[in-house]
């Protein structure tokens, strides 16, 4: 399948949070991400890598996800995506002077995805830090994914399969979809999964480069009293070992170590895996009630 623009990465995911300055502390002092500048009153700016941001924090009354957004190869790339946006009837709008300024990036643009009400941002370049980033806690890598819980679930994954350039990389029957960002070699940078209780963030990921950071991050979480929902286990379809945890808000969080990459050229077809609990954890833990529930999915009110 021909790709109708060409992806970078998954950039950052923006969140609503209802305690700025302990959410801000939690994701510092306990995930282990860097700050890039103080904002008084928000938005926090964190990092986990040489960009500007990967995790954006906005104050607000209820907590969820406000968008997630994916940097583009090239310029090019971006001019190939609004021609093809709006060839899909899609509403785009552009990140104004200002906003791009503040969030310190190129172009950028932003649009509904019509069947989850998630506003995805598409921009180019962003501000590299002269200083690297520390991994203080842990030896983060990458904002390595975000998932997505959505009652029309069958309906999404299809559209974004056939209209927006993401690449099925395995389902576990009639429940998850995971996804790559062509042609980035991640076995998912974005995942959805099937839901009855309305739409909603699963969790957001961070992958770590040594799998005893996933041992050492449950002892500190614990000492730390951070509730552990899920893990530690292996995923079948990406070979992750994993742990996911509650944030403040209680959103969920993951650490993970290693994932299946994917040549951009003669890829594997995407399995269907059973549902069945080993296919999302082969060590047999079983996810906690409060795993995935947490996250509204911010709806946008057109300029």
């Amino acid at each position: 399948m021909s790709m109708p623009f060409r992806y970078r990465k998954l950039g950052y995911v923006a969140l609503n949070v209802t305690d700025l300055d302990r959410s801000a502390a939690f994701y510092t002092d306990i995930v282990g991400l860097d700050a890039s500048e103080p904002v008084a009153g928000g938005p926090a700016f964190l990092r986990c890598g040489s960009d500007h941001h990967h995790v954006v924090l906005y104050p607000s009354k209820a907590p969820g996800v406000k968008r997630v957004a994916f940097e583009l190869e090239s310029r090019a790339e971006m001019e190939h995506a609004r021609k093809h946006l709006a060839h899909l009837g899609l509403a785009v709008e552009d990140i104004d002077a200002d906003e791009r300024a503040a969030l310190r990036q190129g172009d950028g643009l932003r649009f509904v995805e019509p069947h989850s009400g998630l506003t995805m941002e598409f921009y180019t370049r962003v501000l590299q830090m002269a200083l690297p980033f520390r991994q203080s806690l842990t030896k983060i890598v990458r904002l390595g994914h975000v998932v997505l819980s959505v009652e029309r679930f069958d309906e999404m994954a299809a559209y974004l399969s056939a209209n927006l350039g993401f690449a099925i990389s395995d389902y576990v029957e009639g429940r998850f979809a995971f996804m790559r960002c062509q042609p980035n070699p991640l076995h998912h940078s974005f995942a959805i999964g099937r839901s009855v209780e309305g739409n909603h963030l699963n969790h957001i990921n961070f992958m770590v480069s040594d799998i005893d950071d996933i041992g050492v991050a449950m002892n500190r979480l614990n000492k730390a009293e951070v509730p552990i929902v899920f893990g530690p286990g292996r995923h079948k379809p990406s070979g992750s070992i994993f742990l996911y945890f509650l944030d403040p808000d209680g959103m969920t969080v993951e650490y993970s170590f290693g994932m299946e990459e994917f040549p951009e050229k003669g890829a594997r077809e995407a399995r269907m895996l059973e549902a069945h609990p080993s296919a999302l954890d082969t060590w047999g833990s079983v996810p906690k009630p409060a795993f995935g529930k947490v996250g509204a999915i911010e709806r946008r009110v057109p300029a």
